[in-house]
C-alpha cells in the first residue's frame, strides 16, 4: 500500500478499549488513490513519540524500491485488510512500512506490497516508536508477562515488549506502544516474516511507486 502505515494485550500493555469483533475477509482489492484520499477513522489526536531516528534508508537491495501497490476500494477503516501474493516474487527481502499518521501497515516483498491493513497504535502516555526496527522474535501463542493478555501472532520490535501482533481493531482504542492488526491479518503476516525482518515506522510519510522505503 502507499501508505506506510491493537486493541487486546500488548507488548507493553493491555487493551484500552474493545469493540466489535474484526473483519476478517479481505476486502476486494480496490483503486489506491481514492483509497488515500478518503478520511482515516482516527484514534483522537495522540501525540507519538517525539525522539525520532535519524533519517536511516532500509539496505539497498533492489527490493526496497516500491515496485507495485495493492489497489483498495473505498474507505480503508477500522477492521479492513487486504493480502494478495499473486504476481510478487515468491521469495525476496521482506519489508513492513507503518504510517501512524495513516494508521495503515504495509507488507513488501521485494519492492511488491502482498498486504495492508489499518492498525491500531500507542496513546500518548506510552506512543510507538519511530524509526527503522528489526524483528527480534516471534510467538505466535504469546501472552503478556505484564497484563497476562493474550498477543496472538506476536512479532517483538524491542526489549521492552513494542510488537505487532493481532487483536481487536476498532475504531477510538488505542495500545500501550503496540501495532494491533486484525487477528486474521496477523496470521498471515507471521507466516511469511522472520527474524531480522526490517520494520519501518513513520508519522505520515507517504510512498510512491518507484520510491525508496526509508524512516526520517
Amino acid at each position: 500500500m502507499l501508505l506506510l502505515g491493537v486493541v487486546g494485550a500488548t507488548g507493553a500493555g493491555a487493551m484500552l478499549l474493545v469493540g466489535a469483533g474484526p473483519v476478517d475477509a479481505p476486502a476486494a482489492p480496490p483503486n489506491r488513490a481514492a483509497a488515500t484520499a478518503l478520511p482515516v477513522i482516527r484514534v483522537t489526536p495522540v501525540p507519538v513519540s517525539s525522539t525520532r531516528a535519524a533519517p536511516v534508508p532500509v539496505p539497498e537491495p533492489a527490493g526496497m524500491v516500491v515496485r507495485r501497490v495493492l489497489p483498495i476500494e473505498g474507505p480503508f477503516t477500522h477492521g479492513r485488510w487486504v493480502w494478495d501474493e499473486q504476481g510478487a516474487p515468491a521469495s525476496g527481502p521482506l519489508v513492513i512500512t507503518i504510517d501512524l499518521d495513516a494508521q495503515v501497515l504495509s507488507v513488501f516483498r521485494d519492492g511488491y506490497e502482498i498486504g495492508a491493513a489499518v492498525v491500531l497504535y500507542g496513546a500518548d502516555w506510552k506512543p510507538t516508536p519511530l524509526g527503522v526496527l528489526t524483528i527480534t522474535e516471534k510467538d505466535a501463542d504469546h501472552v503478556s508477562n505484564l497484563y497476562d493478555a493474550p498477543m496472538p501472532y506476536m512479532l517483538r520490535l524491542t526489549d521492552d515488549g513494542i510488537s505487532i501482533h493481532g487483536s481487536d481493531v476498532q475504531p477510538g482504542a488505542a495500545t500501550h506502544g503496540c501495532i494491533g492488526v486484525p487477528v486474521a491479518f496477523a496470521r498471515k503476516l507471521f507466516a511469511v516474516t522472520k527474524r531480522g525482518d526490517r520494520v519501518v515506522v513513520t508519522n505520515g510519510e507517504r510512498l510512491k511507486l518507484g520510491g525508496r522505503i526509508t524512516a526520517g
